[in-house]
């Protein structure tokens, strides 16, 4: 799904506004995860799941096509925790 496809989604259950003031919103809460993540904050959406930052150590990797060592630096990268509806949802628990 697309932000755009998002948008579509949320303007065909909420009439009243229009295309344009649903995209700014929805730009608006994504935004606020970036700038949340940013911090170094986690995002906890009750029944959906929980974004955080997850640190990786510098490492030695291997390119696997010519075989040459590359060293790989630290870096951030972002974790995602499946609530349980979500989870129960996925794997048609109940």
């Amino acid at each position: 799904m697309t932000k755009s496809m998002l948008t579509e989604k949320v303007s065909e259950r909420l009439k009243e506004l229009t295309r344009k003031q649903i995209a700014v919103i929805i730009n608006t809460i994504f935004d606020n995860m970036k700038e949340a993540l940013n911090k170094g904050e986690k995002i906890e959406i009750r029944g959906f799941g929980i974004f955080r930052i997850k640190e990786r150590k510098a490492k030695i990797a291997r390119n696997p096509k010519t075989g040459q060592k590359v060293s790989v630096s630290e870096r951030k990268t972002i974790h995602f925790k499946t609530g349980k509806a979500l989870h129960n949802a996925l794997n048609k628990i109940k």
